[in-house]
């Protein structure tokens, strides 16, 4: 009866306005009305125009209600708060009106780090310490495609001389983060650090399969946390009209709504207030193809845990006008203020409108003042839940449809509104501290993103963030920290004169796959054997040295090496009781980099994007077992 009573009210209503709907509110429930009232409200009676009478396609009918349900659903404040927040923007984009207008830009506070000092060393000890108290959040919904890899981004290797895939590596580093706050803390109970990844319709399978398959990598699988993020309705023009399918009138048209759907996911599962009851302080996201990434994240935990930060931003030295958004604060005239990521494209019109003759410039460091964002964020949690329960989990958006002409009446094809990770703090009071921490870039981001194709179009000097730029900036970090120790040794000889360092070869110059790359030994280890500098100094002491053509990858906790001197390959593997002492000198054919095709399909992806395959000609490997003593 309550359901005929409703049918008798709408159905005069939408004879005219929707009759294809009307000839169909004998398949419908409650439920269903109620969706379609919200649709005919937002003036969208033009998705139901071409529909069959009922008894004719009456599952597809069903099945369309379902996926409005799942559209309404996922969104904040339902699919009412999405059209009406589209009209908005959307007229706002056809006025071209500034998203910035009133504000005046300034470089905000946050702490610069010089890699290997001891305020570097301090701010890490603080962050590893704190390091139980965190969670951490990889936000991994994208495909390969961009990079010419058919597969999950995370599934790529990191890089080929361990065939380490990034997710791994992720897992790994954050087991071993696990320990050593444990450890430094002299606690005798076992912390399981939430490892949370934000999925998408494209990776959720792929990704359990991956996690699956590998035993995840050594974590528990109750740790580990798959949150999946839906797509958004996508719009036909400036009135916001939710766009069909073009090959089905009963299906919306559907995209991707951008990584900052995982504050809302994040709102919404729970997860948040069960950490805060477990007593955890800190969130940190980061996104899925940086393999330098965990190089820098303890000395910046260590900076929001010192500093008090509620958001800090991790980011690098930025050059002016260069394609990466700067972190920047702005005032409005109306006393707000807040410190976000300004697109780089956007940075230097507002600074010239703002009274910056020369818009966005290098300063006297030969840099931009204003840090380069890595889109690697670290929230504390308290004052993160509190403005996600203010704002029901939405995080601002934009929209940037392709006009057919000047005149912004219609779209070359439909679009979507969108939203990024690193937009949270856009509705922060003024009273919140937001800050960032700015890392070398060789040590902290070398992102995987682009495909050999588009990177050797890379303007030169440029980064090309590529599997080939990405593989080698691992090689090089890792060169660069134990050149450190050797300057470290070297200012010691004023009163130990006796020490012989460090010393590692400079890097050759190579292309591959048309990009001009430096190849420099390649060194590799496992986080297990160091994650921070302090691990490093703890195990390489004076007197190494490593040629041109060395590879080097260290698998194992107790490590050390002492007088060695490497001229080829040397692997080592051991278990964790195990200590091995390497000294002495090692010479043999070793690994070499043989160039190889991009285009080469019998090559796998993997290989290919990267223009080179390693010919393992000769190596020693030492396996270490428990009690093992020293290897010449």
């Amino acid at each position: 009866m309550e359901k005929l009573s409703e049918l008798s009210i709408v159905c005069d209503n939408w004879a005219s306005a929707a009759p294809g709907l009307a000839k169909n509110l004998g398949i419908l429930d409650l439920d269903q009305i109620e969706l379609a009232k919200k649709l005919l409200h937002e003036g969208q009676c033009h998705l139901f125009a071409n529909w069959a009478d009922q008894g004719v396609d009456d599952e597809k009918k069903k099945c369309f209600f379902a996926q409005v349900s799942r559209l309404n659903g996922n969104y904040p404040g339902g699919l009412s708060a999405y059209i009406q927040n589209a009209r908005h923007l959307l007229a706002d984009s056809k006025a071209g009106k500034n998203p910035f207008e009133g504000f005046i830009p300034s470089v905000p506070s946050g702490e610069v780090l010089t890699f290997g000092d001891d305020n570097f060393v301090m701010f890490e000890e603080a962050g590893v310490k704190e390091a139980r108290k965190a969670a951490f959040v990889l936000v991994a919904g994208g495909l390969g495609e961009r990079l010419g890899y058919n597969r999950i981004k995370v599934s790529l290797p990191s890089e080929t001389t361990t065939g380490t895939c990034f997710l791994q590596h992720y897992i790994e580093s954050v087991l071993v983060l696990q320990e050593a706050s444990c450890k430094l803390l002299q606690e005798t109970f076992h912390v399981e650090i939430p490892f949370v990844i934000m999925t998408s319709d494209d990776t959720h399978i792929p990704t359990l399969k991956l996690l699956e398959s590998n035993y995840y990598f050594g974590m528990k699988p109750d740790q580990v946390i798959l949150i999946k993020q839906e797509k958004v309705a996508c719009l036909d023009d400036n009135d916001a009209r939710i766009a069909l399918d073009p090959t089905d009138k009963y299906m919306i048209q559907t995209k991707p709504h951008g990584h900052g759907d995982v504050h809302s996911l994040l709102y919404s599962s729970g997860l948040l207030n069960k950490w805060r009851d477990a007593g955890l302080r800190w969130v940190l996201f980061y996104q899925d193809t940086n393999g330098l990434l965990f190089k820098a994240i303890p000395a910046s935990l260590g900076v929001s845990v010192t500093k008090g930060y509620h958001v800090n931003s991790l980011a690098v030295p930025r050059k002016a006008k260069e394609a990466i958004g700067g972190i920047t604060k702005l005032t409005h005239s109306d006393g707000r203020t807040m410190v976000i990521n300004v697109e780089y494209n956007q940075l230097d019109p507002l600074l010239r409108a703002t009274g910056h003759a020369d818009g966005d410039a290098n300063g006297e460091t030969g840099y931009s003042p204003f840090p380069g964002n890595i889109n690697q964020l670290i929230l504390e949690l308290g004052p993160y839940i509190e403005e996600l329960t203010r704002t029901h989990g939405a995080i601002s958006e934009f929209v940037n449809p392709k006009y057919k002409d000047s005149s912004k009446t219609s779209f070359k094809s439909s679009t979507r509104l969108e939203c990024m990770m690193q937009d949270y703090p856009k509705t922060l009071p003024s009273t919140a501290r937001v800050g960032f921490t700015v890392m070398d870039t060789w040590l902290a981001y070398a992102p995987v993103k682009n495909n050999p194709e588009d990177a050797a179009k890379v303007p030169k000097g440029n980064p090309y963030h590529s599997a080939t730029s990405g593989e080698m900036a691992i090689y090089r970090a890792n060169c660069l920290i134990l050149r450190k120790l050797y300057l470290l040794l070297e200012r010691s000889e004023i009163f130990f004169f006796f020490l012989a360092g460090v010393k590692i070869a400079d890097p050759a110059t190579v292309v591959f796959n048309g990009q001009e790359v430096e190849i420099w030994p390649r060194i590799t280890w496992k986080p297990k054997w160091a994650l921070t500098f302090s691990d490093v100094q703890k195990k390489v002491k004076e007197g190494c040295s490593f040629s041109q053509r060395a590879t080097m990858v260290l698998n194992g906790p107790n490590i050390y090496l002492q007088g060695l001197s490497l001229d080829g390959t040397l692997i080592i593997h051991a278990v964790n009781e195990a200590q091995v002492q390497v000294s002495g000198s090692v010479q043999n054919k070793g690994w070499v980099l043989m160039p190889a095709d991009y285009k080469d399909k019998s090559l796998p992806e993997e290989i290919s994007i990267r223009g080179f395959v390693i010919e393992k000609l000769e190596q020693l490997e030492i396996a270490g077992r428990e009690n093992s003593g020293s290897s010449d």
